[in-house]
């Protein structure tokens, strides 16, 4: 395996810096809320461990980095080939346009565009299989979260 670039090198270091503050910042804000109640585990129990264990993780990849012990492999490109570059554009497009239409279409009609869009953009073609998961992941999920858990979601204008 051939030594990265230069180039390469700071791009991995900036990445694993980011992703260390990242993690520090969650914890310290989970560390905010209650850690624990009545019942157990409270609101701020789990992204408070999840955040100080991504922190020691990227510290440790970035002490890695640092001592010339490179993370990734240089002949793996920095960015994605056409295909994966088109996907990646589709789901954080899906994301942006789902977060957008959430409140005036509601959760259920949201989430099954979304559900389908995504599925014919990573690649599956089955039309059967596409509808049938979009519709049971959307009114499924609609179900459980605001009828049994009782969490608050959008209904669009026509009660979907």
């Amino acid at each position: 395996m051939s030594a990265p670039s230069a180039s390469y090198r700071v791009v991995e270091r900036t990445v694993l810096a980011c992703l260390c503050a990242g993690f520090a910042t969650m914890a310290g804000i989970a560390y905010s809320y209650s850690l624990s109640d009545d019942l157990g585990p409270g609101p701020g129990f789990f992204p408070f461990w999840l955040g100080l264990i991504g922190t020691a993780i990227s510290l440790v990849l970035l002490a890695h980095s640092w001592r010339g012990r490179f993370i990734g492999d240089e002949a793996a490109a920095l960015w994605p080939d056409r295909a994966g570059a088109l996907r990646t554009l589709a789901l954080v497009g899906g994301l942006v346009l789902s977060a957008v239409l959430l409140s005036p279409a509601g959760f259920r009609v949201t989430a099954l565009v979304f559900t389908a869009a995504m599925l014919v953009a990573l690649g599956a073609r089955r039309p059967l299989a596409i509808a049938a998961f979009a519709l049971a992941s959307s009114f499924g999920l609609f179900h459980v979260f605001y009828h049994w858990l009782k969490v608050p979601l959008p209904v669009g204008p026509f009660g979907l």
